[in-house]
């Protein structure tokens, strides 16, 4: 689920992806689906890219240009994008944001589910816009063929991944906000920057950078769609 905020920059804070998001009355709350995921990764990552200043907390975001559809680049990127920022988290339910497969992470056991690697890998069948996919409903859209700023982030997240199932006790279907969170632990509520895990702090660094990176090769093409104007 996704908590869409209001439509300035200033609540940018407001959006996130939960498993399941209960009390929430002042925001629209979104059901992500196979059906929806590239549309809401969009609408996420455009959200997020722009760190907000005394100079843009006021701008609002508007209604784009229906070209985007078109770019699957930049869909793809968003898509990544969201990948490694979210709050999914196993104590609220079946984590099925793993976009990894046992194998490629070396895993301790069996994932409850493979959506998101099978998503991934192209086996996933979803329901398609035409328009954005040039497909017909209800058919797999093929391997997902990343950029190269996408597959970096990819492989710093992989990473991550493998350092944690290399250790004996582990959660094996832990999301990535469990990941941070196993390593990062919780201080007065609020999760910490850092580690004692000087390994990980390395890993995690190395994703944040990747990141960093993507995040400039979303931000143009906010503006080139109209979700925001300069």
């Amino acid at each position: 689920m996704m908590s869409t905020g209001k439509n300035d920059i200033s609540h940018n804070i407001d959006i996130y992806i939960k498993s399941i998001i209960k009390n929430n009355t002042e925001h629209t709350i979104l059901n992500i689906t196979n059906n929806n995921i590239y549309y809401i990764s969009v609408y996420y990552a455009v959200r997020k890219v722009i760190e907000m200043t005394w100079m843009n907390n006021k701008d609002n975001y508007m209604k784009p240009n229906e070209k985007y559809k078109n770019d699957e680049q930049f869909v793809t990127n968003c898509f990544v994008f969201t990948l490694f920022n979210n709050n999914i988290s196993t104590k609220e339910g079946t984590n099925h944001w793993i976009p990894f497969t046992e194998k490629e992470v070396n895993a301790k056991g069996k994932f409850e589910s493979h959506f998101m690697s099978d998503l991934i890998a192209g086996k996933a069948k979803i329901k398609k816009d035409k328009e954005l996919f040039d497909e017909d409903d209800s058919q797999e859209k093929g391997k997902l063929v990343l950029s190269k700023e996408a597959q970096e982030v990819f492989n710093a997240g992989k990473e991550i991944w493998k350092y944690y199932h290399s250790f004996s006790r582990v959660n094996v279907n832990a999301s990535f906000y469990d990941i941070k969170l196993h390593f990062q632990e919780s201080t007065n509520g609020r999760m910490n920057n850092k580690s004692t895990d000087e390994e990980y702090n390395t890993l995690i660094g190395t994703l944040r950078e990747k990141l960093k990176i993507l995040a400039k090769k979303i931000e143009p093409k906010i503006y080139k769609y109209g979700f925001l104007l300069k």
